[in-house]
């Protein structure tokens, strides 16, 4: 009798499941290339408002370019356009030429002859002392304190003969912005003899009470008054107005030079807290002109350009933020300036070119009546 000794006994694979086996090979060959279809073909599915999709498929040399390494070409139809955007290097910024102005009187203003004055002096842009040390304006101005105050100007007769107005005097200046002359109009800012004696709250007191002087007996309006601030700030907007194409700030701080100690100190003085009230004159300054195109320039002296700035409450910092253009004093001695802590060039300081071209011309500009 035939044992196994424990084995089965081994009959071969049949026919049938050799088809099956090739059955399920062709099945998962199948689903690996739908899988791989499914995510090659997706950027080419369109879907339609109510949600249904298909295949949109360019022409067969042009689905596999890209893996060619070429680019496929741009479908053309009327109601299509292909724009092409090249980027370009952004320009190198032409420096700012010298600004060669020449001071003249106000009453250029209106005589016609500020173009012939610049022409004659070399220069290529004409300054105004639009408001003068002693407080004075060189316009007629509609702003209340103005007003109250007498500083704002009074026409009187004109070189014919005959009597401007105040409207013609406006007018005047108006027609002389207009023109290819570049104006600058220079503002004494808080340097101002007239405001402090007709409102006592805008000055700067000394410990006496009474109204504090610099060197030249000129008074001074206190930084740290809101209504100072305001008056001319109202000041600049008005000349913005009348279309000057910069506004040259000086004394735009607390004084520097002086008796400074015979300053009363308190709230409306503080000596370790002097840039706060300034900034917010330069900050409140810039939100009332930033519609105006007017380009804002500030006159300081040497000792300004300090890290620390100096006794005025301006720094180089605050320079930086605010102003477009400098003006310095004539260097002296080959004495030099250190521009890069303010962040200016060269270009964008102002040389001072009194009428005339000397100093006693340039003492009667700053007085100007």
């Amino acid at each position: 009798m035939r044992t196994s000794y424990g084995y089965s006994t081994y009959r071969g694979r049949t026919r049938t499941q050799k088809i099956l086996s090739w059955i399920i090979a062709v099945l998962v060959l199948v689903l690996v290339l739908a899988v791989a279809a499914f995510f090659f073909l997706q950027k080419y599915m369109i879907y339609t408002d109510d949600g249904k999709g298909h295949l949109e498929l360019p022409a067969f040399s042009e689905l596999f370019s890209s893996r060619r390494g070429g680019d496929p070409a741009p479908l053309e139809s009327e109601d299509t356009a292909v724009i092409v955007v090249t980027p370009t290097p952004a320009p190198t910024p032409t420096p700012e030429p010298a600004l060669k102005a020449v001071w003249l009187l106000r009453g250029a203003l209106t005589d016609g002859s500020a173009p012939r004055q610049v022409e004659a002096a070399a220069g290529n842009a004409a300054v105004f002392n639009m408001k003068a040390d002693d407080g004075t304006l060189g316009y007629v101005s509609s702003l209340p304190a103005a007003i109250a105050m007498g500083t704002t100007a009074t026409p009187g007769e004109t070189a014919t003969g005959g009597t401007m107005t105040p409207t013609d005097l406006n007018d005047s200046i108006r027609s002389l912005t207009a023109s290819e002359l570049y104006t600058i109009a220079r503002v004494s800012c808080f340097k101002d003899n007239k405001a402090p004696r007709q409102n006592n709250t805008l000055s700067i007191r000394t410990n006496s009470g009474y109204n504090w002087q610099d060197p030249a007996g000129i008074r001074w309006m206190n930084v740290s008054s809101p209504e100072a601030r305001e008056y001319v700030i109202g000041v600049c907007k008005e000349l913005a107005e009348l279309g000057f194409d910069e506004i040259l700030l000086e004394h735009s701080g607390y004084p520097a030079e002086g008796n400074l100690h015979y300053i009363k100190v308190g709230e409306a003085y503080d000596p370790d807290h002097l840039a706060q009230p300034v900034e917010a004159f330069y900050s409140q300054l810039a939100e009332a002109l930033k519609d105006t195109g007017v380009k804002l320039s500030v006159a300081v002296p040497a000792s300004t350009l300090t890290e620390e700035g100096d006794a005025s409450g301006l720094t180089p910092a605050l320079l930086k933020q605010y102003a477009q253009r400098l003006v310095l004093p004539l260097p002296q001695d080959g004495e030099t300036y250190d521009l890069t802590a303010a962040g200016f060039t060269e270009g964008q300081v102002l040389s001072r070119i009194p009428a005339g071209g000397d100093a006693e011309d340039l003492d009667r500009w700053l007085k100007d009546p």
